[in-house]
């Protein structure tokens, strides 16, 4: 949802101009949060309407202001996340994010991921602290309790997170070599190609959301995984799979491709020592319309 036309209107073009290079941070918080690309914006653009009915003259800062704001509207619309997701077909992923360059808060999709198993408290403590340096004060009065409060929430948090944080940063270059070896050998069928690149406990995670064929759990064990591919290599070859581009989504290197029914999706791997130890497969429509 989009009310940019409200700048042209000049009492607002002073709260335009405070919001607009606090937008991209924003954002990520927001996206953080919520895990969707659309919501994230949604909430941002909520947040530039009550900036815009503000008395601006009485906020001493606005970046931490506007961050408060954005944090509760995410808050409130968590609530009736978790309701959606508990219904939801198949593993669910969050939206798949291209990002041109490493994202300096280094949040990967295996993090976001464990960030969806805290509340909603505790995983806004923790990304507002650990991932965007707000002092505890601050996050207590975004979150609405007190400090020492807040510190537990952000530790209980942090221990629930520690295992999805990555242990040490993949070269880009390095990352974007695997994915191009991984999908030339998954769409060729060369499965000894292919088999070189996993780890032996490899899972795949295919989130089709109802919309799109998918597996509807884990594909878990090298075995497993090679077998699937084994019988997808045969697809590619008949109906075809295109290659629109690779690159970095979520932090992790992967691609994306246009397949037989004309839909894209997105294909994020998991490296740890050289070998590919999960893919995470984005397939539902709803959540690829930004990539068009």
């Amino acid at each position: 949802m989009r009310f940019d036309g409200i700048r042209d209107d000049p009492g607002n073009s002073d709260a335009a101009a405070s919001f607009d290079p606090l937008r991209p941070l924003l954002t990520r918080v927001a996206y953080r949060m919520l895990g969707s690309v659309a919501d994230a914006e949604d909430a941002v653009q909520d947040a530039f309407l009550r900036w815009l009915a503000t008395d601006r003259r009485e906020v001493r800062e606005p970046a931490a202001f506007l961050r408060r704001t954005v944090t509760r509207l995410c808050l409130d619309q968590l609530k009736s996340a978790r309701r959606t997701r508990e219904t939801y077909v198949g593993p669910w992923l969050p939206e798949p994010l291209l990002e041109e360059e490493a994202d300096e808060d280094d949040v990967t999709l295996p993090l976001m991921l464990a960030l969806e198993r805290l509340s909603p408290l505790e995983r806004a403590a923790f990304l507002l602290h650990d991932v965007f340096g707000v002092g505890f004060d601050e996050v207590a009065a975004t979150i609405g309790r007190d400090a020492a409060a807040t510190r537990q929430l952000a530790a209980r948090a942090r221990a629930h997170v520690r295992e999805a944080r990555p242990r040490y940063r993949l070269e880009r270059e390095k990352g974007l070599e695997i994915a191009d070896a991984f999908f030339a050998a998954s769409r060729s069928g060369d499965m000894q190609a292919l088999g070189a690149l996993l780890a032996a406990d490899v899972g795949m995670w295919s989130d089709g959301g109802g919309k799109r064929p998918a597996a509807d759990r884990p594909i878990l064990g090298f075995d497993t995984v090679l077998k699937l591919h084994r019988s997808l290599a045969v697809l590619f070859g008949k109906y075809g799979s295109t290659l629109v581009r690779t690159g970095t989504i979520n932090g992790l290197p992967g691609f994306i491709t246009r397949e037989a029914d004309g839909e894209v999706q997105t294909t994020a791997l998991e490296i740890e020592d050289g070998k590919i130890v999960a893919i995470y497969v984005v397939r539902n429509p709803d959540k690829l319309q930004h990539l068009h």
